[in-house]
């Protein structure tokens, strides 16, 4: 395992910025945040010319890019740019956030297995994100439908299983799933909170991982619209002491 942190984190600036305050923090792995609506890398334009995209990211960082976040749905065609695009940075996983509440099951089967089916045909794994007022806000139905789409993960964000009955057990539940993390600190009634303040065990989070020989990142990925008057650099910085004395 190695810690990581996204782009998310800085979205409000533009991709460069964000790399430079990435490396002024000591962090050498990133991830990257694709949002359409936002200030650094657009969906639509990586998809649509991938060779400008992989130029744009060598002239801006030398970071180790290690994985893919998309924060809104995306067509067939572009997550076949996508994909073409990750391999070429040597990217193996891209995250796909999961359907809404109220979408029918065999509906987003189908979606996921067309989008996971692309992204296989250049070596990428796809996984979808554990997220409340989504399908996979239920361990059960994120589990599900990784077993009914081939090939398909779990992008595991623990924050969003802490107000769930059992955390532990629904962690248990995924963690066989697991390809990809996102974490911050958390409580039951709030998604992000101080470091050190939160309910997370990140040392049985990482022995959970252990066991199922999970070996890739633990991905930083603060809120910036709920982070208030906290110092987002100081949260970094001791968000990855915390996650690195762990390892």
């Amino acid at each position: 395992m190695f810690v990581a942190v996204s782009t998310r984190n800085f979205s409000e600036l533009s991709f460069e910025e964000a790399c430079a305050q990435i490396i002024d923090l000591e962090f050498d792995r990133i991830e990257l945040w694709l949002d359409d609506r936002g200030q650094q890398l657009k969906v639509a334009d990586v998809a649509a010319d991938t060779e400008a995209f992989v130029l744009r990211y060598r002239e801006a960082t030398r970071l180790s890019p290690g994985a893919i976040t998309i924060a809104h749905d995306v067509s067939p065609d572009v997550i076949r740019g996508l994909a073409k695009a990750a391999k070429q940075l040597r990217i193996t996983q891209i995250t796909l956030p999961a359907a809404e509440l109220g979408t029918p099951f065999n509906a987003e089967i189908e979606r996921l297995r067309t989008l996971s089916g692309i992204t296989a045909q250049d070596g990428v794994r796809t996984s979808i994100r554990t997220q409340r007022g989504t399908l996979t806000e239920d361990p059960h139905t994120a589990v599900e439908l990784c077993q009914a789409v081939p090939g398909l993960g779990i992008s595991l964000d623990p924050s969003h299983y802490l107000k769930t009955p059992s955390p532990d057990r629904a962690m248990d539940l995924v963690m066989p799933y697991t390809f990809h993390t996102h974490l911050r600190d958390s409580t039951a009634d709030s998604l992000q909170v101080q470091v050190g303040l939160g309910e997370l065990d990140y040392s049985r989070l990482i022995s959970q991982l252990r066991r199922v020989s999970y070996t890739r990142a633990l991905s930083i990925e603060l809120l910036p619209d709920m982070l208030g008057d906290l110092q987002r650099p100081l949260e970094l910085r001791k968000m990855r002491m915390l996650l690195e004395s762990l390892l």
